[in-house]
């Protein structure tokens, strides 16, 4: 007998491939019928997409590749990651799923949350917004930057809880203690943005030092929530999402324990993300009946051609613009470290004799934060570059 969850699969996506013709195209390449689907084994036909595939698509036939299978009048929103990638929000509260995170940390109308995350283009600061105000808390939405401002937010207006990245959390709550005084500090509660290596480690002792409990969820702009903390290990899957961790090459799933690509399916096909490779790393804690993994671990890294920087990720394309975009460039690479607790983006290039670097290095800059959305931290010139050099360096891991 078919778990119900599959039948909805067959339905929802069967449904979709007859208004979507991306999905449809992707479908018939793969010789894959979505209505057959019973089973974990028979969604697991399908070949994994990547996120660099989306990308591809969404330049041949855009905004969204021909994988919209909702009405476009019903969309709330159209969110633009670095890429560009454009994902449709369909109409509906609770941040995508991000307010089982809330109710997991036992948010409540009596608290007041500092939301430090972006509310402009990426989905996470109005996501994160929508999540709270589901579960009753009070947003006071801040975005980053100004911290003697933000601190003197926080002490004034009483903030219990702070949504922001790891680094950005540290900034504020140090600035609070340094101007006012630790007595002045009265949140209890930090959501936390995930960084790669010690970071559960760093977490601990940020609870010991600022008297707050830590929480995260693992999330996409392209699938918004897929797992969330409870108080036990890892990230536990909610029931709207089938993920299971597979081999980054051949898409077959990984033993449990072993260390693999997440993919994921949305139950929802109004934005039929099947199967969709995210590109982060993680292993199964536990799996159901059918294999399905029901929790997963920390995350452990990228898969794909992406780096994580400052909680952004950049892509080998925005080097290439930045190439592009310089006149006198003729190589391009970017160098990505970790230097004091943060994360450093470094830009080297090439240029042709005579070039004006002033203007070559204002011209480098301008480009890579528009397509990347952060900005470098520096345009150095070099003499050469090897042959065939990645355009993104991730050093910061080594």
């Amino acid at each position: 007998m078919s778990d119900p969850i599959y039948t909805e699969i067959a339905k929802g996506y069967a449904d979709a491939a007859k208004v979507a013709s991306g999905l449809k195209a992707r479908f018939d390449a793969a010789g894959f019928d979505p209505a057959g689907v019973t089973s974990l084994d028979g969604l697991s036909r399908l070949p994994v997409m990547k996120k660099e595939e989306l990308l591809t698509l969404q330049r041949e036939n855009p905004p969204f590749g021909g994988f919209l299978a909702a009405d476009p009048r019903k969309l709330s929103r159209i969110y633009v990651s670095p890429g560009p990638i454009f994902e449709p929000a369909l109409a509906g509260g609770g941040g995508h799923g991000l307010d089982l995170l809330f109710r997991s940390a036992g948010m409540t109308p009596d608290d007041i949350m500092l939301n430090t995350w972006a509310y402009h283009l990426v989905p996470a600061g109005l996501l994160f917004d929508e999540a709270a105000q589901a579960v009753g808390a009070t947003v006071i939405p801040s975005g980053i930057g100004n911290r003697e401002l933000q601190a003197q937010i926080i002490v004034e207006t009483g903030v219990t809880a702070i949504c922001a990245s790891t680094a950005f959390f540290l900034m504020l709550a140090d600035m609070v203690i340094e101007t006012y005084g630790r007595d002045a500090w009265k949140v209890k509660t930090a959501f936390l943005g995930g960084e790669m290596g010690d970071w559960m480690a760093k977490r601990r002792r940020i609870e010991a030092d600022y008297n707050v409990s830590t929480w995260a969820a693992y999330a996409t702009a392209d699938l918004g929530l897929v797992g969330y903390e409870d108080g036990g290990d890892g990230y536990l899957v909610p029931a709207d999402r089938i993920v299971q961790i597979c081999d980054p090459v051949s898409g077959d799933a990984m033993p449990k324990g072993e260390i693999g690509e997440i993919v994921v399916t949305a139950v929802d096909a109004g934005w039929p993300m099947i199967r969709f490779g995210t590109g982060d790393s993680a292993f199964a804690l536990e799996t159901a009946d059918d294999g399905r993994v029901t929790r997963i671990s920390a995350i452990q890294g990228r898969v794909g051609a992406a780096v994580k920087v400052r909680e952004i990720f950049i892509y080998p394309r925005a080097i290439e613009e930045v190439v592009i975009a310089v006149a006198g460039a003729t190589a391009g690479q970017a160098i990505v470290t970790r230097e004091n607790d943060r994360d450093t983006l470094r830009i080297h290039l090439v240029v042709e004799d005579g070039t004006d670097r002033d203007a070559a290095s204002q011209a480098a800059a301008e480009a890579f934060q528009k397509t990347a959305r952060i900005r470098a931290d520096s345009v150095e010139f070099v003499d050469t570059l090897p042959e065939n050099a990645e355009l993104l360096v991730n050093l910061k891991d080594a």
